[in-house]
């Protein structure tokens, strides 16, 4: 199960764990115009971790979720 909520300055994406147990803390993605944070709790150490992939990683993240494995590098496109 997920949420989608716009903020003023960002997009708001949860991400909810379903089904058996164990299940994963969720996980909160804000998308910002020039980076994308994940956010999830950790309950070993009582704390929020946040991990922030720039625009470009992002794009790569999504090319790689659909390759085997190797070593690549995206085409950038000239702004």
């Amino acid at each position: 199960m997920f949420s989608i909520e716009h903020e003023f300055d960002s997009t708001v994406i949860t991400l909810v764990d379903e089904g058996t147990a164990p299940l994963q803390e969720d996980v909160i993605i804000n998308a910002f115009e020039e980076c994308v944070t994940l956010t999830q709790f950790d309950a070993r150490t009582d704390q929020s971790i946040t991990i922030t992939l720039s625009v470009n990683q992002l794009q790569d993240l999504a090319a790689a979720l659909d390759l085997p494995e190797g070593v690549y590098q995206r085409a950038r496109q000239p702004r």
